[in-house]
């Protein structure tokens, strides 16, 4: 076996590689980026690497990857499953793996509080592949952060240059992948399947407030296809008003438009949650579920303030509508998809979000089969000219 370096141009999905005392981390965002907002929310969902993959072209018929995990451990909760990590080879999903060890954080969800304990690498191996060249992609776990330690093949190993439409998609939680099941069944990555393009998943659990530097990672970002996510989480945090909203989303599109004046952009309201359709953030824990084991969330504002400029998803969805359909008048690549299209009334009835914020992997894939429709069909925005 010969060991390969971990260089960026084997990675796709991931903005920077940085060295760390054990290996390297992948980034969804860059160090400038990251330097200009140190919030603990922030550091970890850029370092999950939702939609992160390993790419190369090899004849190996052996590969090891040894990689370092931090898991999650809430505090009265059921433990978290180990992150999965997708193998593909010439884009058929070949084998599921784990690493079972690694970094813990232990969090107490009523304090607030954290605590570390250290962990050691863990060594993945695929074997019996055929001695023939072949691409291979290792989709690394949407929802766990992950240290790249070492990487070794029986054959050698070329970077494969990217040879499709890049699609590049902001969002959050539902974005990142909360609730799917393994890397390549989040939406976005059964989108880019489907629609056979190359995705760069910058999708932040928790994460998506309208940031400009956010807005200016996207605009610096080569991409052929843009989509924004745009709303649940201001409602969660309670973090603007109307009044705010309405220019920080002018600002957002501005500052995107500097770097892709002319790119299909599609925005994309929040898909329905019913505890803050019409209720105001912020979003708090259901205690009750709590105390039976259970995570779960539920709305804490007050509809009677709605009219003083609180926002509700429906307000949001509103004024999503009016803003796109007042620019699209002077950039006809822009678009507005209300997400009630991809998760509805019907769906909810039959597939309610379990924790009231998050949909099941099931309907992860319902989302995707419904974003390609709506995006990659012959009429659609994202459509091949």
């Amino acid at each position: 076996m010969q060991t390969v370096p971990i260089t960026l141009d084997l990675l796709r999905g991931a903005l920077d590689l940085e060295p760390t005392a054990r290996g390297f981390l992948p980034h969804r965002l860059p160090a400038w980026a990251r330097a200009q907002y140190v919030d603990p929310q922030m550091d970890m969902v850029d370092s999950q690497p939702s939609g992160v993959r390993l790419v190369f072209r090899t004849a190996a018929t052996e590969i090891e990857l040894d990689t370092l995990p931090t898991k999650r451990d809430y505090t009265g909760a059921p433990p978290r499953p180990d992150g999965v990590y997708d193998v593909l080879v010439d884009g058929q999903l070949v084998t599921q793996l784990t690493a079972p060890d690694g970094d813990v954080i232990t969090i107490d969800l009523m304090t607030g509080s954290a605590e570390t304990r250290q962990g050691v690498p863990q060594t993945l191996r695929i074997d019996g592949l055929a001695a023939v060249p072949k691409t291979v992609e290792i989709w690394l776990p949407h929802d766990e952060t992950t240290e790249l330690v070492a990487l070794r093949t029986d054959r050698p190993v070329e970077p494969v240059p990217s040879g499709g439409r890049v699609w590049l998609h902001h969002g959050s939680s539902i974005s990142h992948g909360s609730n799917a099941t393994h890397p390549t069944g989040t939406w976005p990555a059964l989108v880019a399947a489907q629609a056979g393009v190359e995705l760069v998943n910058l999708g932040f659990g928790g994460s998506a407030y309208l940031q400009p530097f956010l807005a200016r990672t996207i605009r610096d970002t080569p991409a052929d296809l843009i989509s924004l996510k745009l709303g649940i989480n201001i409602v969660n945090s309670d973090s603007l008003r109307l009044r705010t909203f309405t220019p920080g989303v002018h600002g957002f599109l501005d500052t995107i438009r500097d770097g892709h004046p002319d790119t299909p952009l599609v925005v994309v309201s929040s898909i329905l949650c019913p505890i803050h359709e019409d209720t105001p953030g912020p979003t708090g824990w259901n205690l009750e579920a709590l105390a039976a084991g259970e995570i779960a969330f539920t709305a804490t504002g007050n509809p009677d303030d709605v009219p003083a400029g609180k926002l509700t998803l429906s307000v949001i969805r509103a004024e999503l509508d009016r803003i796109i359909a007042q620019r699209a008048l002077t950039d006809p690549n822009l678009h507005y998809l209300d997400g009630r299209t991809l998760y509805g009334e019907a769906d909810n009835a039959a597939h309610p979000l379990r924790d009231d914020l998050h949909p099941d992997a099931e309907t992860h894939r319902v989302m995707a089969d419904r974003f390609t429709e709506y995006a990659f069909s012959p009429k659609g925005p994202f459509v091949s000219s």
